[in-house]
């Protein structure tokens, strides 16, 4: 079978949206509020290395680990909504002022970004049939290919989130007299 750059790109951009990254984005600002901006970058690189090493080893083997464990697709479904569930239930009733932001046992960056916001249920699925029914050593290779640039955007994506803008007046209500002063009154030379 013939593949095409197009191919390609319709492979990676698929799967960056089945890594849901308005969910990442949202997940990612709420738990690294506190974070420095070192620390950011190192999260969601640890994020987006989860992301391929998981992906890619459900691209590869995900239905033999699956039958191994005697997993099915719809219990794994299960557990991530549980786990997702009691995830939000712990960010709404954090305490802000307990919060230590260099604790090193609070890394979010495998739990719960990788797994199972971006690997979730949907993408562990979609990349188990990709998996199945790439056949040949070329679809393999542009299938894993896709995988890493899709990663890439994710880790790419996250730190930039909460980048200032370079543009002041997308930060200002529209009521607000410092992004839109009306325009100073010309003054007119009259002979009378």
């Amino acid at each position: 079978m013939d593949y095409s750059i197009g191919d390609f790109f319709s492979s990676v951009i698929k799967l960056f949206a089945l890594l849901t990254p308005p969910a990442a984005l949202s997940a990612f600002l709420s738990g690294t509020q506190t974070y420095g901006g070192r620390r950011k970058r190192r999260t969601a690189l640890r994020t987006g290395t989860a992301v391929f090493i998981v992906g890619t080893v459900l691209y590869f083997f995900g239905e033999s680990l699956f039958s191994v464990f005697g997993f099915t697709l719809d219990a794994f479904r299960i557990g991530a909504g549980a786990l997702l569930f009691l995830t939000s239930v712990a960010l709404m009733g954090e305490q802000r002022e307990s919060h230590t932001p260099d604790s090193p046992d609070e890394d979010i960056s495998v739990v719960p970004l990788a797994i199972p916001i971006c690997m979730g249920p949907a993408s562990i699925g979609t990349l188990m049939v990709l998996g199945a029914s790439a056949h040949s050593m070329t679809e393999r290779i542009i299938g894993s290919a896709a995988l890493f640039v899709a990663s890439a955007l994710i880790t790419l994506m996250l730190p930039m989130g909460n980048a200032p803008s370079a543009r002041p007046a997308l930060r200002c209500f529209p009521s607000s007299p410092a992004c839109f002063s009306p325009p100073s009154p010309r003054r007119s030379s009259s002979r009378a």
